[in-house]
């Protein structure tokens, strides 16, 4: 049984989103994304990419040419990124290189600050719905596999991932998933959000009752597709890039990735989203959950 905390006072409380949309149910799931938000490897597949870049005499990567590729799998291997860079080499020998430095670096992944304290408070936090059971989590990462296995190597990351039921876990190559259905498409948080459905005598959560922790553009829009609700905690550096046009971001509306269904996108200030710049500062009352003290 979940025992609860005493929520704060209005006075004490931020109660912008409550003002915006009042109807919103409790939070009973909250679907994170992994890399880049859990842990550090999307620095990884920067240093990564400029290793070789430097390897062949080529720029640097650049923050606009970054924030195109951050989140979506295969991305370096896009037409963006080598029009910007100009290999004097092969897609193909570009692809071995960096799927052999990536392998290296990514054994070295750790913990982002905030990720293991904040899932293990979520894993023993209750919702303050009627029923007041406990929060679920589950996991929605593009990374497949096999490189999965080697990021999540290290006792810390392996403790943090520990916080996910195996069922519960949705990976890119995951046979549940329809070819060609990765983020932004909404298909991966939507398995997940069946993964937590999996037991006939609970009651289905809703996805109105599902919170999204991303770090990416397109990870936000799959979220909010899913008809989620969604946490944006972006890299420094695409927060930079994405200032003037936040509001996009966390309405799902970038065009970054054209899948059509526009009417699965949000809507510009409509509460369903918000950004914060470290899951340290995620603010448990905001969402009706009661975490332990």
């Amino acid at each position: 049984m979940c025992m609860k905390t005493q929520p704060k006072s209005p006075h004490e409380s931020d109660l912008s989103l409550e003002q915006m949309a009042p109807n919103f149910p409790a939070i009973r799931a909250c679907i994170f994304d992994m890399d880049g938000l859990l842990i550090n490897s999307e620095d990884m597949v920067t240093q990564s990419t400029n290793n070789l870049l430097a390897k062949y005499g080529r720029p640097l990567l650049t923050g606009s040419i970054r924030v195109q590729i951050m989140g979506i799998p295969g991305s370096t291997n896009s037409n963006v990124f080598h029009n910007w860079a100009r290999l004097p080499i092969s897609r193909e020998q570009f692809a071995q290189e960096s799927r052999e430095e990536m392998r290296q670096l990514f054994q070295n992944c750790e913990p982002l600050p905030g990720a293991e304290k904040l899932l293990s408070s979520l894993s023993r936090a209750c919702s303050g719905s009627e029923s007041g059971e406990r929060i679920e989590l589950a996991l929605a990462t593009s990374s497949k596999a096999g490189s999965y296995e080697v990021k999540t190597s290290r006792p810390e990351t392996k403790r943090l991932l520990s916080f996910f039921q195996p069922d519960r876990q949705v990976l890119g190559d995951d046979l549940r998933l329809r070819q060609g259905r990765g983020k932004p498409a909404p298909d991966m948080y939507l398995v997940a959000l069946q993964s937590l459905n999996s037991d006939p005598g609970k009651k289905p959560v809703m996805p109105n009752e599902c919170l999204v922790f991303e770090d990416s553009v397109v990870g936000v829009e799959a979220g909010r597709r899913a008809g989620m609700r969604v946490i944006w905690v972006p890299h420094p550096g695409l927060a930079a890039e994405y200032q003037p046009t936040q509001k996009d971001v966390l309405a799902g509306r970038t065009g970054m990735v054209e899948i059509g269904d526009e009417w699965q996108l949000g809507g510009i200030d409509d509460g369903w989203a918000e950004s914060i710049s470290s899951l340290e500062e995620f603010d448990y009352d905001k969402y009706s959950i009661f975490a332990p003290s």
